[in-house]
């Protein structure tokens, strides 16, 4: 009798899913042969928990991701680096302190920590790194420093930014490049009336704007373009009129907007400083030799919040340095090299090593944002399975936004590209994995993809 129950219930789920696999075909050969999506590529894949197949439309076609891209970084991150990782920024001093005065130079260097200055963790804002900085250099016992202000910014190789990322990128807050020493999550905001700049977030270091900005439309649709040390800054397209909008664009050079923010809370901090703004990467091109940051000496190590809370705020709000930044420190963590390149390699050897076909991961950055990133739906949905099954999955899983639908998942945008990954776990208690990538979709694609994944509601 038992063996006839379980034989009725195995052969129901057999059914259910069939049901489903049918009307998961349906809903995706309707949009596949739609108008819109006549010179469209679409991925699909869908698994229960197990990793057993429920459907699949050419679930092994690579596509470009956008930002479903940061499930595979998010993952090798904490599994690699350990979800209580911590970065470090340290300020230090050469020469020696007599009667207050500082004979030498201030430092201040990092390992990358791309939290530095953040809004976005309690504890750890501008304000609160300002604080400990003024504290540590009056108990240290300086009140004068003849020397200069130096911002050791080596610990990454000169590359900010990936190879690939589009240009038009570049310069505004979701192309911000990752630097040695980061800053505000080297972001700006400009307030701007129809093409008037009102007011800035703060002060920019040595740019100078370029306003091509025409007052028409009703939306956003303008573009920053300025790239790493440059001094000049481009942004054209329309704003609205009679009204101010905040533009958001990417800092050209973070570690002098530092310096030179630390210089001014010294000097009103009653700390004189007779010197500049140093910062290595400009030595090294004005042809002179990056100076170290001493060993000893050391004033203040300001540790940033765990890896866990910068992975929630990388998967919740797509935050691309956050992705660049996880490549350059797990190149120099696993292969002591800290280029993209390296970092890149290491992504990939590591999902190869977890089982997923190398042919089907095809890594350009870590964030998503180029779109010479190639993946396939059902190397998604693997990397989810995966990180199911580890200790550290409660700290991934909760960066997955909840969309409108109520499904947990990561989204990607980008030109004519459209992608989701998640968990879902429907009204009758089944859970899913899935992922769907469309290229090339004449349209946004949301409405599209989501009434495909409603079957699974």
């Amino acid at each position: 009798m038992k063996k006839s129950f379980a034989l009725i219930i195995f052969s129901t789920q057999i059914i259910f899913a069939q049901i489903i696999a049918q009307k998961l075909d349906d809903a995706t050969k309707n949009l596949i042969n739609s108008s819109l999506a006549v010179s469209s590529n679409l991925s699909f894949y869908v698994s229960d928990e197990s990793g057993n197949l429920i459907y699949e439309f050419q679930g092994n076609k690579g596509l470009s991701t956008a930002s479903t891209q940061k499930i595979f970084t998010a993952a090798a991150a904490l599994e690699t680096l350990g979800k209580n990782y911590t970065y470090k920024t340290t300020s230090s001093y050469s020469g020696n302190i007599s009667s207050g005065n500082l004979n030498g130079n201030l430092f201040i260097t990092s390992n990358g920590d791309p939290t530095l200055g953040s809004w976005r963790y309690e504890g750890y804002k501008p304000e609160n790194f300002k604080q400990k900085l003024i504290e540590a250099v009056k108990k240290s016992g300086i009140t004068k420093i003849s020397g200069d202000l130096i911002i050791d910014d080596s610990y990454f190789d000169h590359q900010t930014i990936p190879g690939g990322w589009p240009w038009d990128d570049l310069g505004n807050y979701y192309g911000a490049g990752v630097w040695g020493v980061n800053w505000r999550e080297n972001q700006f905001d400009i307030n701007i009336n129809g093409t008037d700049f009102k007011s800035f977030s703060y002060p920019l270091e040595n740019v100078k704007w370029l306003n091509d900005l025409k007052a028409t439309g009703n939306s956003d649709q303008s573009l920053i373009f300025t790239a790493p040390h440059s001094d000049v800054a481009l942004i054209n397209g329309s704003l609205p009129s009679g009204k101010t909008t905040t533009v958001s664009g990417s800092t050209p050079n973070p570690p002098l907007q530092l310096g030179v923010e630390i210089q001014k809370w010294l000097k009103e901090s009653g700390i004189e400083i007779s010197g500049k703004v140093v910062t290595n990467s400009q030595l090294e091109i004005d042809g002179k030799k990056s100076l170290e940051a001493p060993k000893n000496n050391v004033i203040l190590t300001y540790e940033s919040p765990t890896l866990d809370k910068i992975i929630y705020w990388f998967l919740r709000k797509s935050v691309n340095l956050y992705g660049e930044n996880l490549i350059k420190t797990l190149g120099k963590e696993k292969k002591g090299n800290p280029s993209f390149k390296s970092g890149i390699s290491y992504l990939n050897e590591f999902w190869k090593s977890k089982g997923i076909n190398p042919n089907m991961i095809n890594f350009a950055d870590g964030s998503g944002l180029s779109p010479q990133n190639y993946v396939s739906a059902k190397a998604e949905v693997q990397a989810l399975i995966y990180a199911k099954k580890q200790t550290w999955f409660d700290s991934y899983y909760d960066g997955f936004p909840t969309q409108d639908n109520g499904m947990k998942m990561k989204s990607g945008t980008m030109r004519d590209t459209k992608s989701y990954a998640g968990y879902h776990t429907s009204k009758d208690g089944k859970k899913y994995v899935y992922a769907i990538i469309i290229n090339n979709y004449q349209g946004s694609g949301s409405t599209e993809l989501q009434k495909i994944l409603n079957v699974l509601k």
